[in-house]
């Protein structure tokens, strides 16, 4: 998995460690303000999409059918004429009443945007005409107006540089938390304004227009049904269980951080903040290069750690309400495919209640801090998808957030 020099934001390691100390101020996520999307072209899609709406009390209003494939990989004409625009106006029309804050994207709903094929110029097209839009917006611009549409134009002449070079491929989800956006650059990512390490910094997207999205999917719909429930059930008593974090080294020198690094060294503070939050019956972190190998992270309820490309370890034994995540390229590629390895397919399959992974390579920078986002988790004041927004760093991407988003698996402390 490779690792990007040039995002230094992602090292302002001042910053993010006194970040880290404070508490989160987003308002709780209520179900009113959650918007279900279900495929009616595929099998258990809309079946499953009302049973989330009765077991979680979100207004039946609130539901938005599409019609699309119900392959994982979609190509991006199709999501836009048969994801996007159908969501966007549904949430339109749901709007009009409430304010949206989350999708849920159903079982049935694809997974991941392809890449362009050979020689197909409608991605390049969209970029010159959002570009001749932006330069006849400039002429009457004033700040803080004016530096948005300057940086946009840097960065869409930096793409149609690229010509047919330019790739557009991205998780499903992670293009839905921008349906409101209107029109954005489609190449590569674009900086998340809730990520709690952007918080000083100006960004293309502003939160007005950001989505938490998270998806109820897995192999089959007993899985699905399995995820609404545990979550559920596990609010009733509390999470408990062990929390196991797999770093690959000792913690290094906090001012030395950067790459692989700086995340081996959010999951040592990601163990000791769950240990000082007192969630856990026992905190496990292995600083050796091996993995945690086959029986030895029994009682699991939290995970994090890397790197096993593809290949899930099964060194676990999950409780109900079990919420982790495995740091290496392409886990969720697929939840489907029978024979696939990939850790997201396989731990739901294991008994997790959540996981996260990316549909391609997302490059290490691109996944949520484990240090932020289980310490968000832990304090209990957030729900699971605003955990996973605030530790997100990048949007328009490949990462993907599989789980109940009302998911709270903890007690406010």
């Amino acid at each position: 998995m490779a690792f990007c020099t040039c995002q230094k934001q992602i090292g302002l390691l001042v910053v993010f460690f006194w970040l880290l100390g404070q508490p989160t101020t987003v308002r709780a996520l209520e179900p009113e303000e959650v918007v279900v999307i279900a495929n009616s072209r595929a099998a258990d899609s809309l079946e499953l999409a009302e049973y989330y709406l009765r077991k979680r009390h979100i207004p039946l209003g609130n539901l938005v059918r599409i019609g699309t494939t119900w392959n994982e990989h979609c190509s991006r004409d199709t999501y836009n004429k048969e994801i996007r625009n159908p969501v966007r106006e549904g949430l339109v029309r749901i709007g009009k009443n409430s304010q949206i804050r989350c999708l849920v994207v159903m079982y049935g709903v694809p997974l991941a945007i392809r890449p362009p094929e050979p020689g197909d110029n409608k991605l390049l097209a969209q970029h010159q005409k959002r570009l001749q839009a932006l330069k006849a917006e400039q002429e009457g611009a004033t700040e803080p107006r004016l530096a948005a549409i300057l940086a946009e134009k840097q960065q869409i002449e930096q793409y149609l540089a690229q010509g047919e070079k330019m790739d557009s491929r991205a998780a499903v989800d992670s293009e839905l938390a921008l349906a409101l956006a209107g029109d954005y650059p489609l190449e590569g990512w674009l900086p998340n304004p809730y990520f709690l390490g952007f918080h000083e910094q100006k960004t293309l997207l502003t939160r007005d227009t950001v989505l938490m999205v998270s998806r109820l999917d897995g192999p089959n719909p007993a899985t699905v049904r399995r995820l609404i429930d545990d979550a559920l059930l596990v609010e009733k008593t509390g999470l408990r269980g062990r929390a196991y974090f797999d770093a690959r080294w000792p913690m290094p020198d906090k001012q030395q951080l950067g790459g692989y690094a700086l995340y081996d060294a959010a999951l040592h503070t990601a163990a000791e903040k769950v240990r000082k939050s007192g969630r856990m019956d026992e905190v496990r972190l292995d600083a050796n290069e091996a993995l945690f190998q086959p029986g030895e992270a029994p009682q699991a309820a939290l995970y994090c750690g890397w790197y096993s490309l593809g290949h899930y370890i099964d060194a676990f034994s999950w409780v109900r309400g079990a919420i982790g995540y495995h740091i290496a390229s392409a886990e969720c590629a697929t939840l489907k495919k029978p024979d696939s390895q990939v850790w997201c397919k396989r731990m739901l399959e294991e008994g997790v209640a959540a996981t996260i992974g990316p549909v391609y390579e997302p490059y290490v920078q691109a996944f949520p801090m484990p240090d932020m986002f289980f310490h968000a988790l832990a304090e209990g004041y957030l729900s699971l998808a605003e955990s996973y927004l605030i530790s997100l760093p990048y949007l328009s991407w490949q990462m993907v957030l599989i789980g109940d988003p009302l998911y709270k698996p903890f007690a406010p402390n």
